[in-house]
């Protein structure tokens, strides 16, 4: 079930989520998982202002997305970024896929323009997520990012709402 986030009922499992992928992954260039209060923070602050989901499966969150500011100037006010992290014990299932687009048909309701997905290079799978979705790559930088001792490629992504 794709539902807004509840900031109080949801935390702890979006914490977990993303704390999994900093921990084990380079699908994040944090490197110190957040706590619940830190990550309470971003998500509220996203939250307030721009389109948040959750996946609920059992009582559970399952996944997340959300979509925030690009950049701060306002002549990018049409342009938003998205986000989005699975349980890694229901990735292949199509959750990710029907939040993505839930996110998509959000945001253009709310009449925004342009989509962008910023992921590491490596990560194969999100790149092939994204362009079923429809988004085009537009960009690759290279040894932009550092994590576990090795410097990373970042390609960005768009979707034209």
């Amino acid at each position: 079930m794709i539902r807004r986030v509840d900031l109080e009922r949801d935390i702890a499992d979006i914490t977990r989520i993303y704390g999994w992928y900093v921990s084990n992954t380079t699908v994040t260039f944090e490197v110190v998982p957040l706590s619940e209060t830190a990550m309470k923070e971003r998500v509220d602050g996203i939250a307030s202002a721009f389109p948040c989901f959750v996946w609920e499966e059992n009582g559970q969150v399952a996944g997340y997305c959300y979509a925030h500011r690009w950049k701060s100037f306002p002549a990018y006010d049409v342009t938003l970024e998205t986000t989005i992290y699975l349980d890694p014990e229901v990735k292949g299932m199509g959750i990710g896929f029907k939040l993505m687009k839930h996110l998509i048909e959000e945001c253009r309701h709310q009449g925004f323009v342009s989509l962008i997905a910023c992921i590491t290079a490596e990560n194969e799978e999100s790149c092939r997520f994204h362009e079923k979705l429809g988004f085009e790559k537009v960009s690759r930088f290279r040894r932009v990012g550092k994590k576990f001792g090795r410097l990373l490629d970042v390609v960005d992504y768009q979707y034209i709402i």
